[in-house]
C-alpha cells in the first residue's frame, strides 16, 4: 500500500473508531491490509497531525486539523490537561499529567493565537513563550479561569 493510501486509511479509521493506542491503530491497519512498522506508524501519526484527546470516556486519537479551536474547546483542553499554571515575565509554565504536555502544545500551536510565539513540551511540563508580559498574564489568567471552573 502506498503512503498516501495508508494515510487516507489512517484518517478514515480515526474518524470512524475510538482508537486508544498506537497498537490498536496498527491492528486496525493490518485488518485492512496495511501492515506497517511502529516507526512508520509513528511518523504517519506525526505527519498527519494526529493527537490524543482526553474525554470523559477516555483518551482517543483525533486529527488535530479537525479539532475545533474556538475559545470553549481550548478552555476544555485546559480543563482536561492542566494541573497547575504559573507565569514569569513573558513565559507561562503549565504542568500536566505524564505524556499530556505535548498534546496541549499541539492544540495551542494550532490555535494560531498571536500572543503565543511558541511552545516547548516535555513529558509533563509545557513552556509557552508569549509575545509580551501582558500576553503571558492574559494567557495565565485564561488557563487559571478554565481550570478553576472544573
Amino acid at each position: 500500500m502506498k503512503k498516501i493510501e495508508r494515510h487516507e486509511l489512517i484518517k478514515q479509521l480515526i474518524r470512524e473508531n475510538k482508537i486508544e493506542t498506537q497498537e490498536g491503530l496498527s491492528r486496525q491497519l493490518a485488518e485492512n491490509g496495511a501492515v506497517t512498522t511502529q516507526a512508520t506508524l509513528s511518523r504517519d501519526i506525526r505527519e498527519l497531525g494526529i493527537i490524543k484527546s482526553r474525554t470523559a470516556n477516555g483518551s482517543f486519537y483525533v486529527l488535530l486539523d479537525e479539532q475545533s479551536n474556538n475559545a470553549e474547546d481550548i478552555a476544555q483542553s485546559y480543563r482536561n490537561h492542566v494541573l497547575t499554571v504559573s507565569s514569569v515575565m513573558f513565559m507561562v509554565v503549565v504542568h500536566t499529567r505524564l505524556s499530556e504536555a505535548d498534546i496541549l502544545a499541539n492544540i495551542l500551536d494550532d490555535s494560531a493565537n498571536p500572543g503565543i510565539l511558541g511552545t516547548l513540551a516535555g513529558a509533563d511540563t509545557l513552556l509557552i513563550t508569549c509575545a509580551s508580559i501582558e500576553e503571558a498574564q492574559k494567557l495565565h489568567n485564561e488557563i487559571s479561569k478554565a481550570i478553576d471552573n472544573e
